[in-house]
């Protein structure tokens, strides 16, 4: 059977673009156990409630959900234990020197996909918005719509 290639999806964490500013954005492996890749490709995994935190030197991931594999045995997964990431120690090392200032910073899980048929989660390094700094991302947003919109009326000749 030939290898699996290319990246597809499986979750993504769009409340956490919403409530965090991403300054830099890390890929890293994740150590799974065999039913827990097979739940994986039926998609079955949550990232709400999920962090990434240092641990003896090493990323873990907390409370990333992987239901229980449906034809599971006693072989079957705990669906939050605490996973290792993989990544190489300098990216340990650079991630924990931008953690470590007491600069607000935390470190949000983006989304999980398979590339190349291996899982793969992508970390931001990310600083937290408060509720105006919401608002005006939304403003911007919506008055980029609107010079679009009125760029294609006039491209067309209306008005």
């Amino acid at each position: 059977m030939p290898r699996e290639t290319g990246t597809k999806l499986i979750a993504s964490n769009k409340k956490a673009r919403h409530d965090y500013a991403i300054l830099r954005t890390y890929e890293a492996g994740i150590v799974l156990a065999g039913t827990e890749v097979k739940s994986l490709r039926l998609g079955r995994v949550s990232l709400v409630d999920t962090f990434a935190q240092e641990h003896e030197g090493e990323i873990m991931l907390y409370g990333l959900h992987i239901a229980e594999y449906g034809f599971g045995s006693w072989t079957n997964h705990a669906p939050r234990r605490t996973r290792k990431l993989l990544l190489h120690k300098t990216e340990i090392i650079k991630i924990l020197n931008q953690l470590g200032n007491g600069t607000g910073l935390t470190l949000v899980p983006l989304s999980l996909y398979f590339k190349d048929g291996w899982a793969k989660i992508e970390l931001g390094v990310a600083r937290g918005l408060k509720s105006y700094d919401k608002r005006q991302v939304m403003a911007e947003r919506d008055a980029q719509k609107e010079i679009a919109r009125e760029m294609g009326r006039r491209l067309k000749g209306r008005r």
